[in-house]
């Protein structure tokens, strides 16, 4: 099976997944849509034919037309009646079905993004995954519209073209049906041969929004750099590319129409000749000749609609394809079937016979081999090596963001593969070098990972951290938003809200990397004693580069590629003149006064 063969029955599926759980608003919405063609298009003729045939049989007296028309005057009241309310059924249906299936596939996506592991977001543009699962949720909109029109009246109207036609005038309905058929296979085979373009218009619409989304999120470096031009360049290119996709796509979507709109001349010029010569060939009455017509154009008109429907489906599948190949996409962090809540009284941690690389474009790199780490519950742990020794890589495989492939890391003795990741991490508290801050206020960004705490305990955190006193003098205070990634804020004002937000959590364990490095030395030195305070009692990892903000720790590990090779208190490295003792002399300018 194709890729895009696959592609297309895996859309189908996730599709077929969110609306089966809303299947009496889908069924409901086919038959009102039966009933509303079949009613309206199909009974009225019906009934029209048979009062013709009825003046044609011979006069009737003025006091007797309700007597002989009054049962066709009831039918059409009947039959319209009938067909108004399927349509406004149809609407009806058609409304609650898009909102509840759009709300399960947004919910189907998201869900999807928020589990993927990060290396999975490492490698893609956010802007771009938000414009696939954007266009995933219209393309079912579209593809639901293509089905209830036209595709299903145009079986419709075969149905009941056949059934109505072919007892009456069966010669004619094979021939009509025959050119149809024909219609019908050329209009496919077209449509096959420009499938293709629509996968690659979507493709292009995707990677322009992508540049996009990279040059807006980064929009500081482009101005401070003067690059405007050069991302203008990147961004003209992408969306003429864009350009050309949609212009091969027209190109071949007209050629289509011009080559079948031929098929549907030659189809009403047979069905002129057969109604022309049908008296006085088949002895076909007017009221017949009247369902002939009216039925063929009903039918016709309604294959005029396959080149739009399919150019609809092909869009639809084509905007759908992005999303579904994420939903596709394996899960490279997932909780085992049988995975268990953690539960932390101590706060252990051990690291055993760990083997983890990663894997990039086939190209494998190993960063740790054999690695052994053991963290009594409460020791305050210090992480410094050169920049790729694999300290922050550590605290990632602790908080399961990548998983290991070999060995196993234990939280008071329970495997982090045995648990669920969410559990794991709210026993985990984080602060990351790069502040993630959300766009909304202050005090909801400090009480993320307690949502529920009150605003004195909000205000707490922020006097530990020592942010209180900035956050007091904004103009909103604690309701300040603060901008898309903190953007309003300075990198020390989102680094201490960050700090506020750990310490708010009051987790068991704690994981700082590099957490005060964007702080002046002033704010420093009152987060470190806010620091010290929120360690006491707790696990505590902090990597840094910053030797400072590790002496004063129970014990410091010293990795280079991936290995340990010092392990001790600070003044005990130092005195052992090794490694670390060469980076604390660097940084604290020790060789200069020698």
């Amino acid at each position: 099976m194709t890729k895009k063969k696959t592609l297309t029955r895996r859309t189908l599926h996730y599709y077929w997944l969110a609306t089966r759980n809303h299947q009496g608003l889908f069924w409901g919405l086919i038959a009102s849509t039966i009933g509303f063609c079949g009613f309206l298009s199909y009974g009225n003729p019906y009934v029209m034919s048979l009062i013709v045939d009825r003046i044609g049989a011979g006069p009737v007296a003025a006091d007797e037309v309700f007597a002989v028309f009054g049962p066709y005057i009831a039918a059409l009241i009947a039959i319209n009646l009938a067909g108004q309310a399927c349509s406004k059924l149809q609407d009806y249906t058609m409304w609650k079905l898009q909102i509840a299936v759009n709300y399960d596939l947004a919910t189907m996506a998201f869900d999807c993004l928020c589990n993927q592991s990060l290396s999975f977001h490492s490698n893609r543009f956010g802007g771009t995954l938000v414009a696939q699962t954007s266009k995933f949720m219209s393309a079912y909109t579209l593809l639901l519209n293509t089905i209830t029109f036209p595709f299903l009246p145009i079986v419709c109207s075969v149905v009941f073209t056949c059934s109505l036609l072919f007892p009456v005038v069966p010669l004619y309905t094979v021939v009509l049906m025959g050119l149809l058929a024909v219609y019908a296979a050329v209009s496919y085979i077209m449509y096959k041969r420009i499938l293709h373009l629509n996968e690659q218009a979507a493709g292009a619409q995707n990677q322009l929004s992508g540049e996009l989304s990279d040059a807006v999120t980064n929009i500081l470096a482009v101005k401070t750099f003067g690059r405007e031009d050069y991302e203008r360049h990147l961004f003209d290119a992408a969306n003429r590319e864009v350009v050309a996709r949609d212009s091969k796509r027209m190109a071949s979507s007209l050629l289509r129409g011009v080559i079948t709109a031929g098929l549907t001349v030659v189809i009403m010029s047979v069905v002129t000749v057969f109604i022309s010569g049908g008296n006085a060939w088949f002895g076909i009455t007017a009221g017949t000749v009247i369902i002939m017509f009216t039925y063929t154009n009903t039918v016709t008109n309604q294959f005029n609609f396959i080149n739009t429907g399919l150019q609809r489906i092909n869009q639809a599948l084509g905007d759908a394809s992005g999303m579904t190949a994420v939903l596709d996409e394996p899960r490279l962090v997932a909780d085992a079937p049988d995975a268990q809540p953690l539960s932390v009284e101590l706060g252990d941690i051990d690291f055993r016979d760990i083997n983890f690389w990663y894997t990039d474009g086939g190209t494998r790199t190993q960063v740790f081999r054999d690695f052994n780490l053991s963290i009594p519950a409460g020791q305050r742990v210090g992480l410094v090596g050169m920049s790729g020794s694999g300290k922050t890589t550590l605290t990632k495989l602790l908080l399961r963001l990548a998983d290991i492939q070999e060995g196993e890391i234990l939280v008071d003795g329970q495997n982090v593969a045995d648990i669920t990741q969410t559990s794991l991490r709210r026993q985990i508290a984080y602060v990351p070098q790069e502040a993630l801050l959300f766009h909304r206020t202050i005090a909801e960004n400090i009480a993320y990972g307690r949502p529920d705490a009150s605003r004195e305990e909000i205000r707490a955190a922020a006097r530990a951290a020592n942010a209180l006193e900035f956050i007091e003098r904004l103009p909103q205070g604690f309701d300040t938003v603060t901008g898309e990634r903190g953007i309003k804020l300075s990198g020390g004002q989102r680094q201490r809200i960050a700090i506020a937000r750990a310490m708010l959590a009051d987790c068991p364990i704690l994981v700082l990397d590099e957490a005060t490095s964007a702080l002046d030395s002033e704010s420093e030195a009152a987060v470190q004693e806010a620091l010290a305070r929120l360690m006491e009692g707790r696990t505590a990892i902090v990597v840094a580069h910053r030797l400072s903000t590790v002496a004063s720790l129970d014990r410091i590990v010293v990795l280079s590629e991936g290995c340990i090779v010092e392990d001790g208190p600070h003044a005990d490295l130092v005195a052992k003149g090794g490694d670390y003792a060469r980076l604390w002399n660097r940084q604290t300018g020790a060789y200069g006064e020698e």
